[in-house]
């Protein structure tokens, strides 16, 4: 079973690593705080082996992350033990730029021009509702 979490890194704990009988081994555990109802809760997660510790290296505290990961149990000398084993961690989307009419630029790109028609004064203008003067009678623009 599959879960995912988002919220933002509030400590990440030391690499741990060692030797088992299936050879060479590393985790790290990371806290994560998210907002469960009205108050904020937090988790900690781990990630295994070599290149998931990697990946974990570039998030940094502070960053908002969604974790997929999996719930597992097991028992030891009759004490059970529970891990929350991340598998996949995403960084926020980059937050892109926006328009006052929600079209993209119809200019060079990054210009900041915008030329495209706001569909909202268009429309409104033509049936009378905004605007002076206006008639309140519609045109027929069918090509029919």
């Amino acid at each position: 079973m599959a879960l995912e979490i988002e919220g933002k890194i509030i400590r990440k704990l030391a690499v741990q690593s060692g030797k088992s009988a299936r050879g060479d081994w590393s985790k790290q555990e990371f806290v994560i705080e998210y907002q469960d109802g009205n108050y904020p809760t937090q988790a900690c997660l781990n990630v295994w082996g070599p290149e998931k510790v990697k990946d974990l290296e570039k998030y940094q505290i502070g960053d908002t992350v969604k974790v997929s990961f999996s719930i597992s149990s097991r028992e030891y000398n009759n004490r059970w033990y529970t891990d929350l084993r991340a598998w996949k961690i995403e960084g926020e989307a980059p937050v892109q730029e926006s328009y006052t009419t929600g079209f993209a630029p119809t200019g060079v790109e990054g210009s900041g021009t915008n030329t495209a028609p706001n569909p909202v004064d268009a429309a409104s203008t033509k049936h009378g509702f905004i605007g002076e003067g206006n008639t309140g009678e519609a045109e027929d623009d069918l090509p029919f």
